[in-house]
C-alpha cells in the first residue's frame, strides 16, 4: 500500500522567509514627496509602530490561496483550544486529517512568524501574545456570513459600543463609523431621488436595519460626548457621528413619502387584485423574457408603399376640407330646445345586490332554526352559521374575488352610515371570520379558497338604517 501523493498546492513552500525584504527594498517614507509627512500623521505613525504585527499578517497571507486558507484554519484552530500548552501529540490529534508534510509546513511558518512558540524544556507548544493580537484581528473570519452581506455598519457599531464600555475607544474607530454612516446616507438619498419603486423596496430593509442599529448605539455615542477625554478628537468625532445620525433619522420621513408616492403610482389590473408592481416583480424574476414573445417575431414586418400621386391627392383633400367657407355665417346659431335624452349613471356590479339578497334569504331562514346552540358544545358556532365558500363561489374567478373583497364590509361601523347597496351590506345582521387554512373546491374557476364562517350577529349589534 502506497501513500497518495500530496497536491501541488499543499506542497511545502521552499525559499527564505515569506516576509523577508531585500536590502534594496524602499522604505515607507520613500513613497511620499516629503519624507517628514508620514510621521506627522497619527494613522501612519500608529502603523509604523506595529511592524511586528504587520509582518505576521503578511506571512499568514503570503502564498497560494489554498495554502493561505489552510494556514489560517490551522492558526485559528490553535487559538480556539482551551489548553495553555499543546503537546506534539495534541497537535497531531487535532490535525489528523491534514497531510503530514502540509502540517509541518504550516507549523514551521507559524514558528517563523512568532505566532507559535516551541518550548524545548517542556517539549510543547504555546501561543505568544503576538498570536493573541493577530487572532483578535482575524476574529470576524470565524463568524458565519450575515444574511445581509452589505450590512457593514453593524460590526463597526458593535466595535465602538464594546470599546466604549471598556474605555478603549479611539478616534480611528469613530472616523470609520462616520464614513460608513455618510455612505449609507448618500445611498438612501440616491434611492429617494430616483423615485424607482424597485430601488426603494430594495433599500427599505437596509434603511430599517440602519435605523435600528443607530438607535441602539445612541447610548454609547452619548456617553462618548459627555465623557472627559484626554484626546479632543474623540469628542469631535463623536459629535460628527451624532450629526450624521440625526441626518439619517430625518431621512425616515422622506423615505416614507417616497414609498407612498410609489404606492400612489401603482395601478391595479382589473378586479384580479394584481398590480403593476406584481407584474414588474414577476418580469424581473423571469429567467428568460424572450420566451414570452413566443413566435411573435417569426413573421417579418410587411411595409406598405404609397405612391406619390396618392399622397398628393390626400394632402389636397385635407387642405380643401380644412379651408374655411367664406359664405358660411360666422354668427351664433339660433336658439333651439334641447332634445330629450337619458343620463347614464355608473351602477354597482350585480354581484353586490346578489350577495345582499343571499344574506336576506339566510336571515329569513333563521326563524326556522332553534334559538340557541347546543349547550353541551362550548365551541359550537351559532345557529344559522354558513361556510364562507357558499357566499363566495359562483361564476367566474373575478366575480368570486369581488365577493370576497366585499366581506370586510359586514359589520363595518363606517360603512354602516352610507346609503345605498354598500350601506345595506354593512348593516346586514351577519359577520364573517376567515382562517389561514385553505380547502379545495369543486368550482370550475376556483381551486382553493380560504376556510371561514359567516355567522349571524345578535340583534343588539345590528345597526338601524339611517
Amino acid at each position: 500500500m502506497t501513500e497518495a501523493p500530496l497536491p501541488d498546492v499543499l506542497r511545502p513552500e521552499r525559499g527564505g522567509s515569506p516576509h523577508a525584504e531585500s536590502p534594496d527594498s524602499p522604505s515607507f517614507e520613500s513613497y511620499f514627496r516629503d519624507p517628514d509627512f508620514p510621521p506627522s500623521q497619527p494613522l501612519a505613525w500608529a502603523l509604523g509602530h506595529r511592524t511586528e504585527l504587520l509582518d505576521a499578517l503578511r506571512g499568514l497571507f503570503h502564498g497560494p490561496a489554498a495554502m493561505v486558507q489552510l494556514r489560517l484554519w490551522c492558526f485559528l484552530e490553535l487559538c480556539s483550544q482551551p489548553q495553555a500548552r499543546l503537546s506534539r501529540e495534541d497537535i497531531q490529534q487535532l490535525f489528523h486529517a491534514v497531510w503530514p508534510d502540509a502540517l509541518e509546513t504550516v507549523l514551521k511558518r507559524l514558528r517563523d512568524l512568532h505566532l507559535l512558540a516551541w518550548d524545548a524544556t517542556t517539549q510543547d507548544y504555546q501561543l505568544p501574545p503576538l498570536a493573541q493580537q493577530v487572532q483578535g484581528l482575524l476574529a470576524p473570519l470565524t463568524t458565519p456570513p450575515a444574511v445581509d452581506e452589505d450590512d457593514e455598519m453593524a460590526p463597526l457599531l458593535a466595535q465602538v459600543a464594546g470599546a466604549q464600555q471598556l474605555g478603549l475607544v479611539n478616534a480611528n474607530q469613530l472616523r470609520h463609523l462616520h464614513a460608513s454612516l455618510a455612505r449609507l446616507h448618500d445611498e438612501f438619498a440616491e434611492a429617494i431621488a430616483s423615485g424607482s419603486e424597485a430601488q426603494l423596496r430594495t433599500a427599505q430593509p437596509r434603511f430599517d436595519r440602519a435605523l435600528q442599529l443607530v438607535d441602539r448605539a445612541g447610548q454609547a455615542l452619548t456617553a462618548l460626548i459627555r465623557a472627559d477625554h484626554e484626546d479632543p478628537r474623540l469628542e469631535r468625532e463623536a459629535r460628527a457621528i451624532g450629526q450624521e445620525q440625526a441626518r439619517l433619522l430625518s431621512m425616515a420621513s422622506q423615505f416614507t413619502r417616497a414609498l407612498q408616492q410609489a404606492d400612489r403610482q401603482r395601478v391595479t389590473l382589473g378586479s384580479t387584485g394584481l398590480t403593476t408592481s406584481d407584474v414588474r416583480a414577476w418580469l424581473r424574476a423571469h429567467p428568460a423574457l424572450y420566451e414570452l414573445m413566443g413566435e411573435a417575431l417569426s413573421v417579418p414586418v410587411r411595409p406598405v408603399f404609397v405612391s406619390q400621386h396618392d399622397l398628393i391627392d390626400v394632402a389636397e383633400g385635407e387642405f380643401e376640407r380644412d379651408r374655411p367657407d367664406p359664405e358660411r355665417s360666422v354668427g351664433l346659431p339660433p336658439p333651439a330646445e334641447a332634445a330629450a335624452g337619458t343620463l347614464d349613471t355608473l351602477s354597482l356590479p350585480p354581484e353586490l345586490n346578489g350577495l345582499i339578497h343571499l344574506l336576506g334569504r339566510w336571515s329569513e331562514q333563521l326563524s326556522e332554526l332553534p334559538a340557541q346552540a347546543d349547550p353541551t358544545d362550548e365551541n359550537a358556532p351559532p345557529p344559522g352559521t354558513r361556510p364562507l365558500h357558499e357566499a363566495i363561489l359562483g361564476g367566474r374567478f373575478a366575480q368570486a374575488a369581488y365577493r370576497l373583497q366585499l366581506m370586510p364590509l359586514l359589520g363595518d361601523a363606517q360603512a354602516q352610515t352610507l346609503k345605498g347597496a354598500t350601506g345595506d351590506l354593512a348593516r346586514a345582521p351577519w359577520q364573517w371570520q376567515a382562517s389561514p387554512r385553505h380547502l379545495p373546491t369543486q368550482d370550475e374557476a376556483v381551486a382553493l379558497i380560504s376556510e371561514g364562517l359567516i355567522s349571524p350577529r345578535s340583534v343588539d349589534d345590528t345597526p338601524t338604517p339611517p
